[in-house]
């Protein structure tokens, strides 16, 4: 086993803290990867303070994941000492059943094995996370990280990059089409990136006025503050697609009727049960749906987008010694737009 340095909650109750894994010293298949930046994704902090009630402790957090090979298994074939890489939100699954055969691995119906706060194959050995100096995954789960993309910058396209390019991809937004995103956080600003990348006309929904600038900065077409209800009957119908990236409670029904006839709305955040009435879905033949990531072959689709396009994140490099403040301030939405670890602070 490799004993490699880390940042990990002991219980939900506690600070991340210096903490020391054993990584499994690399299978034939296998790729060791030093990680140089994780980023801060907001899951990070629901799992380590178990709010979805799923944690294992100790818990490594961290998917969001660029780094170099260091050493190659003695049947890898896809990947060399000296290579840029990333890792995701998941390191294996079964490769058997109809999700991984499509190349969906996220979908997998045995379940996948998260990078972290998951268990291996064998079902009884826990995974860890990118706050750490080293990680261990099969070659078939490792991503290139295109040259054009700056490596910090590309560490959260792992998780909020694939989060949003998936449903726009998977839900056809096209060139043209008249767009909107709900909410301008990690998850918001890469939305708006991409579909600008995609040559879509977006309109930002926010709360929040003062973001209008950042919205228009990163791209967006237009800004509309929802405190105000007239704006949901003023824009009645005008979208095509809305990405709901909003974790907090707020009302689905106002965002549907702002949908066409035969618009989607698809939620990528996780906000707690809000009524759905049957109402603004019936009268339009709309749809509301959800979307996850995206599987292996899709997010290396994503990288490569990113790439052609000049998208990657924009973000607030941090040692991890401040992990904690991270944590706080997200809550906050005191970042703009997403945390990133140099895990050379822990070397």
């Amino acid at each position: 086993m490799m004993k490699t340095p880390a940042y990990a909650a002991a219980d939900a109750a506690s600070p991340l803290a210096p903490f020391t894994i054993d990584r499994r010293e690399p299978g034939p298949h296998d790729v060791v990867i030093d990680i140089l930046y994780c980023g801060v994704c907001h899951s990070d902090i629901h799992q380590a303070r178990d709010e979805w009630g799923t944690s294992i402790f100790p818990m490594v957090p961290g998917h969001e994941i660029i780094g170099l090979v260091q050493q190659v298994g003695k049947k890898v074939d896809h990947w060399e000492v000296g290579d840029t890489v990333g890792v995701g939100c998941f390191v294996d699954s079964c490769r058997e059943c109809e999700a991984c055969r499509d190349g969906e691995e996220q979908f997998c119906e045995k379940g996948a094995s998260f990078t972290y706060n998951s268990r291996e194959r064998d079902g009884v050995t826990p995974t860890y996370g990118g706050y750490s100096t080293r990680i261990v995954v099969d070659e078939s789960y490792v991503l290139k990280i295109p040259d054009s993309l700056p490596l910090d910058r590309a560490a959260p396209l792992l998780c909020a990059g694939i989060t949003t390019y998936s449903p726009l991809r998977q839900f056809g937004v096209r060139a043209g089409d008249p767009i909107a995103v709900v909410g301008l956080g990690g998850l918001g600003h890469m939305a708006v990136k991409l579909a600008k990348g995609m040559g879509a006309h977006v309109t930002v929904l926010s709360h929040s006025p003062e973001k209008k600038n950042d919205a228009l900065k990163l791209g967006a077409d237009d800004f509309i503050v929802t405190r105000d209800p007239e704006v949901f009957v003023a824009n009645a119908g005008r979208f095509s697609f809305i990405l709901d990236t909003v974790s907090a409670q707020h009302d689905y029904n106002a965002y549907l009727n702002l949908l066409r006839r035969d618009g989607t709305l698809v939620l990528v955040g996780v906000p707690e049960p809000s009524p759905l009435a049957a109402w603004p879905l019936i009268s339009g033949r709309r749809r509301i749906a959800g979307s996850l990531i995206g599987g292996i072959r899709e997010t290396q689709e994503m990288l490569d987008f990113c790439a052609e396009h000049g998208i990657a994140a924009d973000v607030e490099v941090i040692p991890i010694q401040r992990i904690n403040e991270a944590f706080e301030r997200t809550l906050k939405s005191d970042v703009r737009y997403r945390f990133v670890i140099d895990m050379a602070s822990l070397k």
